[in-house]
């Protein structure tokens, strides 16, 4: 069985631009994440890569890209692998964020976000942790995040 989400990104990314489109649907959604322009690379059940361009809106002063567009790639990916993951009645919601900045990000970034646990069916909420690893065009991590979701039944 699959979420809404999930179905959504399987049928539209079968379609000529489609990661573009869906990308642009999930920045409709929740727009603030559009300020990194992302796009989706591959989405499934328990993983969720996104890739962001070297531009120069998400530099910082030393023409990097800034410290906080890599947590909104983090946030971003997690979060929407988070949701094309839980089961239908449960929900979530992100509670806390710990990052590490392992080298000087630049050029096309990918992020790849991925459960510390299985997301799981439970009748009490619980603490979902999901780990997010950046890397650079050359495959070296650049930034790490651990994101701690709050997944809880739905009323």
């Amino acid at each position: 069985m699959s979420t809404p989400l999930l179905s959504m990104y399987r049928r539209i990314t079968r379609w000529p631009a489609g990661h573009w489109l869906f990308s642009r649907a999930v920045c409709l959604k929740a727009p603030y994440f559009s300020t990194i322009s992302p796009r989706f690379v591959s989405l499934e059940p328990g993983r969720c890569e996104v890739r962001i361009r070297d531009r120069r809106r998400v530099h910082n002063h030393i023409g990097t890209v800034h410290a906080i567009a890599l947590c909104n790639l983090a946030e971003l990916a997690a979060g929407v692998m988070t949701d094309a993951s839980l089961p239908a009645s449960m929900r979530w919601i992100p509670k806390g964020m710990t990052v590490e900045y392992l080298k000087k990000a630049k050029g096309t970034l990918h992020g790849v976000a991925t459960p510390d646990q299985p997301l799981v069916e439970s009748d009490r909420g619980y603490d979902l942790p999901v780990s997010v690893v950046v890397t650079d065009g050359a495959g070296e991590a650049v930034f790490r995040a651990r994101i701690d979701m709050w997944v809880s039944p739905k009323r």
